[in-house]
């Protein structure tokens, strides 16, 4: 909006990636579609999943404090966007980064990193943080007043918000972020995935629902929650993964293995789990567990683990 006004045409990029989180209604997209409407500008959506798989698995300048490859992401989405702008004729690149907002990725010196491993060196203006940046290419060529941008710095957000409010703008992503990966507990599921040689869409799908447990170096179960994830997991099952599920008459959760299932100790372990989050008033010393695997169905019955137990293959 800022470089709009300057009688700038703009058009906004939305990156979408496996572990987006900032939109909270309609999915990665949501927002960025909603106000590049309300502002008149047209609004690409681009998908980065394998690429950012790609590298999340060996990020060149690493990780943050969890499993977040904050500059390489950025870098990455720079590429990208370079690619678009030569493709459509475009002259330069604009983001919303705030000088020292984020403490890996927006430093001044990752700033340069990014540009200059992104191949857009001096192409990358920031308007809401230029008057403290050098003066970039299309400031130096006149394409945009450097006296009309802005001086943002730091980790608050009252100028960017009041802003927003002077613009009219309500529906904007959440101030705190969305990326997953700067999550502990998440973070050490999508590590377990790395160690195991595991990161794929197929099993990152997974990594938002219920509980997951790691039996054996090539055996994952993956343990619902609640209905809604019971049902979900349910949904994203295939027919190569075991289902398995209390009998219909016993409240308890439903669980998705993954792997080898058919070696005992996996399997084992896999039934002791998931038989421990059925309703213990509804069964003995020992519990019926369903399992469904390539479209056969059968019953085995096991003595649940105690909680001790299960967390000892709690990811």
């Amino acid at each position: 909006k800022v470089v709009k006004d300057q009688g700038v045409e703009v058009i906004a990029v939305n990156f979408v990636s496996p572990f987006c989180r900032c939109n909270r209604n309609g999915g990665c997209g949501h927002e960025a579609k909603a106000v590049s409407e309300q502002l008149g500008i047209p609004l690409k959506v681009i998908n980065i999943f394998d690429d950012f798989l790609k590298m999340l698995r060996a990020p060149k300048h690493g990780y943050g404090s969890h499993m977040n490859p904050c500059i390489d992401c950025r870098i990455l989405m720079l590429k990208k966007a370079a690619e678009l702008m030569q493709e459509i004729g475009a002259s330069f690149l604009i983001t919303g980064e705030v000088l020292g907002q984020r403490p890996m990725s927006q430093r001044r010196d990752a700033l340069r990193i990014v540009e200059k491993d992104a191949g857009v060196l001096g192409l990358v203006l920031r308007p809401l943080s230029a008057k403290l940046l050098p003066p970039t290419i299309p400031e130096e060529k006149g394409w945009v007043d450097r006296e009309k941008l802005l001086d943002i710095a730091g980790r608050g957000r009252k100028v960017q918000m009041q802003m927003a409010d002077d613009f009219n703008i309500k529906d904007y992503p959440c101030p705190a972020g969305g990326c997953v990966l700067t999550d502990p507990a998440f973070s050490l599921r999508v590590k377990d995935l790395i160690d195991h040689d595991e990161l794929t869409m197929e099993h990152v799908r997974f990594l938002n629902h219920g509980r997951h447990f790691r039996l054996t170096p090539t055996a994952k179960l993956v343990v619902g929650k609640d209905e809604k994830e019971n049902a979900a997991l349910a949904a994203l099952a295939t027919p190569d993964d075991y289902l398995f599920a209390p009998p219909e008459e016993v409240p308890g959760a439903t669980a998705v293995g993954r792997g080898d299932l058919a070696a005992p100790q996996a399997r084992a372990l896999a039934l002791g789990i998931i038989a421990r989050y059925f309703d213990k008033d509804k069964i003995g010393p020992k519990a019926t567990v369903c399992v469904r695997h390539a479209g056969r169905e059968e019953t085995a019955q096991v003595e649940p683990f105690t909680d001790e137990e299960a967390k000892k293959y709690l990811i």
